[in-house]
């Protein structure tokens, strides 16, 4: 696993990297249901869907939550811009804490595995020094936690 945020002028932007123990179509297959971010997501945002699609997902769905970001709570509606299976889909925020929020997801096969790749593009309002007292630890830690949760889950 591993998880970098840089600076790219206004944004911020994360890179992750995890093998999940799985074919590419089963974590895909994973990822396309909505009501598994539930599952992968840290408790401590006490994140909850409360309207998606009739599944499967495709492009142009929206899928609408409610979580808390330290304490304070929030709703949050996204929409799925690009949906290619198995290989890709890109989420963006539509309404929710962030000036910005583009987040793509890409899965490679390796052997019997998956490489799971992550580029979050985001920008919060308060630029850096939000970013740096506040929202950087907060990111960098729900992927960590999303990285550990789909480890172990696919290697069960």
């Amino acid at each position: 696993m591993s998880i970098k945020i840089i600076k790219n002028g206004p944004d911020f932007t994360l890179f992750s990297r995890v093998e999940i123990p799985s074919p590419r179509d089963v974590v895909f297959d994973f990822f396309s249901n909505p009501k598994n971010l539930e599952l992968m997501t840290p408790s401590f945002l006490n994140f909850k869907i409360i309207d998606m699609p009739t599944l499967p997902l495709c492009e142009n769905s929206l899928i609408t939550y409610k979580l808390k970001i330290r304490g304070i709570p929030l709703n949050w509606k996204t929409l799925i811009s690009k949906w290619e299976p198995p290989n890709l889909f890109e989420d963006i925020q539509l309404k929710g804490p962030y000036k910005k929020w583009v987040h793509q997801h890409r899965f490679f096969e390796s052997g019997n595995n998956t490489i799971m790749e992550d580029s979050l593009t985001y920008r919060v309002f308060g630029g850096s020094i939000i970013n740096k007292l506040f929202v950087e630890k907060d990111v960098l830690n729900i992927f960590t936690h999303r990285a550990e949760f789909l480890t172990d889950h696919f290697a069960l």
